[in-house]
C-alpha cells in the first residue's frame, strides 16, 4: 500500500489527496452525508474516506479510479480527473 496526495497508483485506491471536484467540474458531496444522493459508503465501514471530507477517492478499489458523489442531484456519481503516478504531465 503506498499513500498518494498528488496522483493516483493502479485504481486510486490509496489516493488522500484534496481534489473535491468531478471531471466536468461538479463539488463533491461530503462522506458524512447522504443529501443529496444516499449511500452505504460511511467513514466507518471505508477506511480510504475517514476524514475524507468531499475529496475524490476509491474506497475499496472497486471504480477504475477516485470519483465522488456530487451535488447535483441529477448525477449520482462521476470520477475525478486525478493524474496518473508516473505518466509525463506534460
Amino acid at each position: 500500500m503506498t499513500v498518494s496526495d498528488e496522483c493516483a497508483r493502479g485504481r486510486g485506491r490509496f489516493y488522500q489527496g484534496t481534489l473535491n471536484k468531478t471531471k466536468d467540474g461538479l463539488p463533491c458531496q461530503y462522506w458524512d452525508s447522504q443529501e443529496p444522493h444516499s449511500h452505504n459508503r460511511p467513514p466507518d465501514v471505508f477506511p480510504e474516506i475517514k476524514n475524507a471530507e468531499n475529496y475524490c477517492r476509491n474506497a475499496g478499489g472497486e471504480e477504475p479510479s477516485p470519483w465522488c458523489y456530487t451535488l447535483d442531484p441529477k448525477v449520482r456519481w462521476q470520477r475525478c480527473d486525478i493524474p496518473i503516478c508516473g505518466e509525463s504531465l506534460a
